[in-house]
């Protein structure tokens, strides 16, 4: 584990970085590759992919600082914006990414809910590769094994200064992992499933909720608690997957067909009618 690649003078080239960056351009690229092969709005994914990926860094900096740490950063407040030193929170990403891209399709008169079952797969891989920054940064780590088992980071690292050479549970590294699992349910879902225009996403929602839900027991970097019962992250995950699941189930009974799905699933859709 390495957190500075190399040094140009002395400005430091970290992995962290190099790593977030990789995931907007590989995340953008593949909801290019599936906007373009559903012949549609390609040429707008590269702009919203700027757009989206800027404005999801600065919701995840900002929702981590004022929902997480503010109790340090009140004091701080010069270090707000200093990313590098870790603590992003994926769910202020993804609010922020996500009204920018509704902004960004309303003002080009772009189908939201469409282009978000085309893209979100590509989301879901862009956050999977975001968690392998976290690894290499060591922050957004797992809470003591109390075991041989588990993760032990360098010295220079957040989790090392909170738990000292103690292994953790490699709770980012399985969050990841699953990541790319929801990333392959996704693809499959929707080209063998027919679906109502909205549905993708709102089964992407589901599955990281339920995903973010049950990690967050693994988490060591906050512990707070809600009402003395969840981590602000689970109840994020609680209100989202039970927003998303209302959508879900509405569009399949109020919602239509997208044309590119009454193609490919006609027969599907005259038999459920």
């Amino acid at each position: 584990m390495h957190q500075y690649l190399f040094f140009i003078g002395d400005f430091p080239v970290r992995a962290y970085g190099l790593v977030l960056s990789l995931s907007i351009v590989l995340g953008t690229g593949v909801a290019y590759f599936l906007a373009r092969q559903d012949g549609r709005w390609h040429s707008h994914i590269v702009d919203m992919g700027i757009y989206c990926g800027l404005m999801g860094i600065l919701g995840a900096r900002l929702w981590d600082v004022f929902f997480f740490d503010w109790d340090y950063y009140h004091n701080h407040l010069s270090e707000i914006l200093n990313v590098w030193q870790g603590g992003m929170a994926i769910q202020g990403g993804l609010v922020f990414g996500a009204v920018t891209g509704i902004i960004y399709a309303v003002k080009h008169n772009i189908d939201v809910w469409v282009l978000a079952d085309i893209v979100c797969p590509g989301v879901i891989l862009g956050q999977g590769l975001g968690r392998c920054a976290n690894l290499l940064n060591g922050d957004a780590f797992g809470a003591p094994t109390g075991s041989s088992f588990g993760i032990v980071y360098p010295d220079t690292t957040l989790a090392y200064q909170t738990y000292g050479s103690k292994p953790l549970w490699p709770a980012e590294v399985w969050e990841g992992q699953l990541d790319f699992v929801i990333f392959a349910v996704l693809l499959i879902y929707r080209v063998s499933v027919a679906h109502k225009s909205g549905q993708v996403f709102m089964l992407y929602v589901m599955l990281y909720s339920i995903v973010r839900f049950f990690l967050e027991y693994l988490r060591g970097d906050y512990n707070e608690l809600i009402f003395g019962l969840f981590k602000s992250a689970q109840m994020t995950s609680i209100l989202s997957f039970g927003f998303a699941f209302f959508f879900y189930l509405y569009f399949q009974y109020m919602g239509s067909y997208d044309s590119r799905e009454r193609k490919m699933f006609g027969d599907n859709e005259e038999n459920s009618d």
